[in-house]
């Protein structure tokens, strides 16, 4: 069974430990960079909620969880959820936890942790197509806009 379970200091070693395949290190922060960033956003007055995700009671992944816009965001963070990071770990990859997680997020913004939001979104760098497939597979479709040099896809809540 597949569960999200906020960051703390019970599983921040967990957290800090996964890493993603040598070939995927440009696409996604490494956990420490997401939990700075994470702090400093809290601190600034934005929403950022980290999760580790859970398969069967063991840490595969982890996840954080934006709300609304801040001055880099693209115009469809206004009011709405983005999956600001997401990973899961090498030694849990190609097995369909990605697939499964992206369901468990969506049900978990469906309960509007932060606020009321119409859509999730969330952006990839152009050149991952193994991203791109896999959120196309979850009903993300790209919106026309950019950020930091990303694709924007956005999915109605």
């Amino acid at each position: 069974m597949m569960e999200l379970k906020k960051v703390d200091r019970g599983n921040l070693e967990a957290m800090l430990s996964l890493e993603v395949d040598k070939g995927q290190e440009s696409f996604v922060a490494p956990n420490v960079v997401s939990l700075a960033e994470a702090y400093v956003a809290v601190t600034s007055g934005f929403a950022a909620l980290p999760f580790g995700i859970y398969e069967d009671g063991v840490p595969v992944g982890f996840v954080m969880f934006g709300y609304g816009q801040d001055p880099e965001s693209p115009p469809v963070a206004k009011n709405n959820y983005c999956i600001w990071r997401f990973m899961i770990d090498k030694a849990y990859q190609h097995r369909g936890l990605g697939r499964k997680a992206l369901d468990i997020f969506l049900e978990y913004l469906r309960t509007y942790p932060c606020g009321r939001a119409e859509y999730c979104w969330l952006s990839y760098e152009p050149e991952n197509e193994k991203a791109r497939s896999l959120y196309r597979s979850a009903g993300f479709r790209e919106n026309g806009e950019v950020c930091g040099g990303e694709f924007v896809s956005v999915r109605k809540l």
